[in-house]
């Protein structure tokens, strides 16, 4: 591979503008993909295979009207005063041009909404006041009746004796038939009476049915009762647009010309918000203040390192051509592939941060050559096949631990290792080829006039190493371990979670509107639950109001629960479907706590519940990562440790570096807690309202910064391996290797802190807390673990360090890493190299023996 790099480098040097235009080129094709076959990002996520997967695809079935993605709108008058008609007439003319938006199924007028509303409330009065008239009329039936049979029985009576007295005095035959007669009358008038009977407990029993769907339908709307579109006081409304498309599959088109008719609304007296957590949004953004800071302080970092501002810009401009080809690439699959909104920008994150410190370990190697006064091209050549080398490894180990993001079955966050690590691809590709180019164009302007005058003549001579003190190494190594410790203990409390509208920045959209709907209709508005009840047969249409009616008195029961309506009935009358509205918002505990608690309850007799909704998906996405975080680390940890045995070929140095890397993770997930969950120091890093971490930023993390770290591991101990190899005693080796890279590997680290930093203050709220956990996690790992701590458990180890048994030492094949190889097949007289530094005659003279 190092003979490779080195021919690349030296016909990148040599024909610099040929690679310059292919990568031209390849930044035109990807842009233009882009543009032909974008397609729409979503801050909205799903896994297969979770419950509210399982019951939303029932319930796309069942009631596919409630499948598609939503967008919640809310106005507000800026006075604080009632809607006037005026402004009521602007909000549903502007809704209808809303409706009438093709891909749009249904919208919610509020006004419309709380009208029917109150229409149905007037009905049930109505109808209850029917219901009493009607057993007025009942009672009053009865009565009369009551009375009638009395009086038929007094005649009943009154004939009876006259039957009697009559056959007393033996006359009854010359009255039978009179007697007859009016027997026969009083028992039609008996058996009229009994008609009439009939007919009012028929009418008793028909109302008293009537009177229980009433009941049923009381229920229901007393149990809907905390649901509005408009609040109490008359200042808020929300609005609903409903998608024809899943949140995943909303055209690009059919968002823009949604939220450019809300852009655009002018209705005099009242502001306009939208809270579109919920649905796709278009690609924009990806580039703030925040970011261009971040890489302006790289560029900064770069100009002291260099002391010129031409050799500092070829990494940023190398690494911003990366950007563009990577993540306009995977843009352009965004159009067949769902992808989350951040999956651009872990991508760009990425893209520019290895983008520039790839550059740099190949250009400070070549600057250092030509100041030794090695040839342009052949520097340019043989730094290619020696750092470049290094660097193709280095990246590759980012490569395998974001690829193998993959394997954790979890769609979305393959989806963004996957874009991840072509972006990190692109950027070595380009490390290893355009750098050279840009090299050779350069020429000897690599170094500042005042350098150029000295090449061949400055003295490379070093003073004598001496191995650190072992007390000093405990002391080191105490600090490191106690310090990470420390800063780790808010790891133990982390929850995960999806951040919602009250974590973006104040001054947004979603913020305003998140916040409204929290302050006029409660917290619970911004993240209601769909529950399912799948009934184990279809039920009579007379029979649903009473069903739901049941069904929603006993899920109300459940605690923090605000209200429930019923909101779709299958066709056959076997699936029922309610919206549940919790106490809290969607990323609370109490609504978790609810999720799991409704999922408990089921089932209810012979009916079984089903929980969907955005929240209730975050909730399952959270859980589903939680438990494949062991696994990847298993499998993260597990990779270290083959990489860096083949490296350094030992045993107690993967051992070390890889407990290295884990203190640092475990420092970053502690510091990202304390900041986004616990809220310490939220004002300075812009966290206004404290929530759970970020569900898949602990995986993410663990991927970047293991890569990131193995950079760094093999930048620093290579030089301690090859300073030993050649001689060296063990723990002055430490210190040869650690003079030989720390300057590199702090100017990487500062770069790659203030690059992750940038996205720190990123519009995106998914990007902050990856943004802040990666710098924080490259700071702790490069400046406590990799330039702290290994140096002192080094040296406390001594030649142990390097032990490798027998066997495996004859099995394992020799990794060169940094081009030994090549440097033996290209030497370069009066020159000093990486290795040369570290073996040189000063070094070899110290107190320890030379093995």
């Amino acid at each position: 591979m190092a003979e490779l790099l080195y021919r690349v480098g030296r016909f990148a040097a040599r024909r610099p503008w040929a690679v310059v235009a292919g990568w031209i080129a390849a930044l035109a094709l990807a842009v233009g993909a882009f543009v032909s076959f974008g397609g729409t990002l979503t801050s909205s996520m799903s896994i297969p295979g979770t419950e509210t997967e399982r019951v939303t695809e029932r319930l796309t079935e069942e009631l596919g009207e409630l499948g598609g993605g939503t967008g919640t709108i809310v106005f507000r008058t800026e006075d604080g005063s009632d809607f006037t008609e005026a402004q009521q007439g602007d909000i549903s003319a502007m809704l209808a041009e809303i409706d009438g938006i093709d891909g749009v199924a249904d919208v919610v007028d509020p006004f419309v909404a709380t009208s029917d509303r109150a229409e149905q409330e007037q009905q049930l009065e109505a109808g209850a006041a029917q219901l009493d008239e009607a057993q007025r009329q009942l009672d009053e039936g009865s009565t009369q009746i009551e009375a009638a049979r009395t009086q038929l029985e007094a005649a009943q009576a009154q004939l009876d004796a006259a039957i009697a007295e009559a056959k007393s005095a033996g006359t009854y035959a010359l009255a039978a038939a009179q007697f007859a007669a009016q027997q026969a009358e009083l028992d039609a008038g008996a058996a009229q009476l009994e008609d009439r009977r009939g007919e009012l407990d028929a009418g008793a029993g028909e109302l008293a049915e009537q009177r229980a769907q009433l009941d049923d339908a009381r229920v229901l709307m007393d149990a809907a009762s905390e649901i509005r579109t408009v609040s109490e006081d008359g200042a808020t409304a929300i609005g609903v647009v409903m998608f024809e498309d899943d949140v995943f599959s909303v055209p690009s088109e059919v968002v823009e010309a949604v939220s450019d008719e809300l852009d655009q609304a002018e209705i005099d007296g009242v502001q306009v918000d939208y809270y579109s957590a919920t649905i796709a949004t278009a690609v924009e953004g990806l580039i703030g203040i925040g970011e261009i800071v971040g890489v302006a302080l790289a560029l900064l970092t770069l100009v002291i390192m260099f002391r010129a501002l031409l050799p500092a810009l070829l990494p940023i401009v190398s690494s911003l051509v990366g950007v563009g080809v990577g993540v306009a690439g995977s843009l352009a699959f965004s159009g067949v592939v769902d992808m989350s909104s951040a999956t651009p920008v872990l991508g760009m994150m990425l893209g520019l941060a290895v983008g520039i410190d790839y550059a740099l370990f190949i250009i400070n190697r070549h600057r250092r050559q030509v100041l030794a006064g090695v040839d342009v091209h052949e520097s340019i050549a043989l730094a290619n096949g020696t750092s470049g080398n290094a660097v193709v490894f280095a990246g590759s180990t980012v490569l395998v631990a974001l690829l193998a993001l993959n394997v954790t079955g979890i769609p979305f966050v393959g989806v963004m290792g996957t874009v991840a690590a072509g972006c990190v691809l692109v950027a070595v590709l380009l490390s290893v080829t355009l750098t050279p180019a840009m090299l050779g164009i350069i020429g000897l302007r690599i170094v500042n006039r005042r350098a150029r005058g000295q090449i061949g003549h400055e003295s490379h001579a070093r003073p004598e190493l001496k191995p650190m003190k072992t007390s000093r190494a405990f002391a080191r190594a105490a600090l490191a371990v106690g310090a990470l410790l420390i800063i780790a203990i808010p790891a133990l409390s982390m929850r995960l979670g999806m951040p919602d509208g009250s974590s973006e920045p104040v001054d947004s959209s979603q913020y305003r509107a998140y916040t409204s709907a929290a302050e006029a209709f409660g917290a619970g508005q911004n993240g209601p639950l769909l529950v399912t009840a799948a009934l184990p047969a279809p039920i009579d249409e007379d029979d649903v109001v009473a069903v739901q009616a049941d069904l929603a008195g006993q899920l109300l029961e459940q605690g923090g629960v605000v209200a429930v309506a019923p909101v779709g009935v299958s066709e056959d009358r076997d699936f029922l479907a309610f919206q549940v509205v919790p106490i809290g918002g969607p990323s609370t505990e109490s609504t978790e706590q609810l999720v799991h608690d409704l999922r408990e309850l089921s089932p209810i007799g012979d009916i079984e519940l089903g929980v969907a909704g955005q929240a209730s998906g975050n909730i399952d996405i959270s859980e589903k990562l939680a438990g494949v975080l062991p696994v990847y680390l298993a499998l993260v940890v597990g990779l270290s440790l083959l990489i860096l045995v083949l490296v350094f070929r030992s045993i107690l140095v993967p051992l070390i570096a890889t407990a290295g890397f884990v203190l640092s993770l475990f420092a970053a997930l502690g510091a990202v807690v304390a900041i986004y969950q616990w809220g310490w120091l939220g004002p300075v890093f812009g966290v206004h309202t404290p929530g759970p971490v970020l569900n898949f930023a602990p995986i993410i993390l663990i991927g970047v910064l293991f890569g990131l770290a193995m950079d760094y591991q093999l930048f620093l101990v290579t030089g301690m391996r090859e300073a030993f190899v050649h001689g060296v005693p063990a723990r002055t080796a430490v210190v040869a290797g650690l003079r030989n890279g720390r300057a590199v590997v702090t100017a990487a680290a500062i770069i790659m802190v203030s690059v992750f930093g940038g996205f720190i203050f990123s519009h995106l709220a998914l990007v902050r807390p990856l943004g802040f956990g990666l710098a924080i996690g490259v700071l702790f790992d490069a400046f406590v673990v990799r330039l702290l701590l290994i140096p002192a458990l080094m040296h406390l180890l001594g030649e142990k360090a390097w032990w490798l048994p027998r066997w495996l030492d004859r099995i394992l094949p020799n990794v060169d890493v940094e081009g030994a190889a090549l440097e033996r097949s290209h030497p370069i007289h009066g020159a000093a190299t990486e290795a040369g530094d570290a073996s040189s005659d000063d070094v070899r003279h110290a107190d320890e023996p030379v093995r």
